[in-house]
């Protein structure tokens, strides 16, 4: 039986119509053996794969990658980018952190913003949260109507169909911690004098709506992972497990798009004499 990929394991499965947060232990490693050195091993080893299919990708300048990092406060979200995102070449990423909109943003229509930091060929584009938070932080706090989110998912669809269409290939992470596993974090930040720069008093206010969370992920999840653009949920309780987990689901995208160096027709010998004279 032929290896399952990591990305097969990790895909967000719809189970009777709908896809479920709770049906998804956080602390759990899937398709990891041999626990955290064989993690580390793995990450290691792609490393330079991981540069190299971005040099060619980077190179070939048809294509493009978009990665979308979602999950509560805590999750990872900057650590995923400080220890893998660092692995591709600098020149062609572009990383974009969507906090709360502008008055300017706000007067536009919800995916305008995202729009204009898509990545252009031959570059990888990190968003640090996304559109999707017009259909978790509005679901939750009432900032639109039902009727409103349930148009932003199928505009969301849409949007992210065209992208594809237009050779950008989408990744969608779900960082996924439990509830208690982010109040260690929260914690942490606070008796760390390093850390507490960090610190968000809204996080531990937010906390108080978990469940409504996990509910919203889970409709957005639902909704929104499609053939073109599939949800992948990671467990993030381990750190070293979601590092490794995001460089295997980035290696596997990476080595499936295939980008090729291109091969210019030039004169060689001729250049060559010019280049001695």
């Amino acid at each position: 039986m032929a290896k399952r990929e990591v990305r097969d394991l990790l895909r967000a499965q719809v189970t009777d119509g709908r896809f479920r947060m709770v049906d998804v232990d956080p602390a759990s490693r899937p398709g990891l053996k041999g626990g955290k050195s064989r993690a580390l091993k793995d990450i290691t080893k792609n490393q330079d794969v991981l540069f190299e299919w971005h040099e060619r990708l980077y190179a070939e300048h048809k294509r493009s990658l978009l990665v979308v990092l979602q999950g509560m406060d805590t999750s990872g979200k900057d650590g995923t980018i400080t220890h893998v995102v660092r692995n591709f070449n600098p020149q062609g990423v572009m990383i974009t952190p969507f906090k709360a909109p502008t008055p300017e943003e706000k007067r536009h229509g919800f995916l305008w913003r995202i729009r204009r930091r898509v990545p252009v060929p031959g570059d990888i584009g990190i968003f640090n949260r996304s559109h999707y938070e017009d259909v978790l932080v509005a679901r939750v706090h009432g900032l639109a109507t039902p009727a409103v989110i349930e148009r932003r998912y199928d505009q969301i669809n849409e949007f992210e169909k065209q992208l594809v269409k237009d050779g950008t290939t989408v990744v969608k992470l779900c960082l996924d911690i439990s509830f208690v596993e982010q109040r260690k974090r929260i914690a942490d930040r606070l008796k760390d004098p390093d850390k507490q720069w960090k610190f968000n008093p809204n996080d531990i206010d937010e906390r108080a709506y978990w469940d409504d969370y996990m509910s919203a992920y889970g409709l957005a999840i639902t909704r929104c992972s499609t053939r073109w653009a599939p949800w992948y949920v990671i467990p993030a309780n381990d750190k070293v497990y979601r590092n490794w987990a995001v460089t295997m689901i980035l290696a596997e995208t990476l080595r499936e798009m295939n980008p090729q160096y291109p091969h210019p027709k030039l004169d060689v010998p001729r250049l060559l004499k010019r280049l001695k004279a």
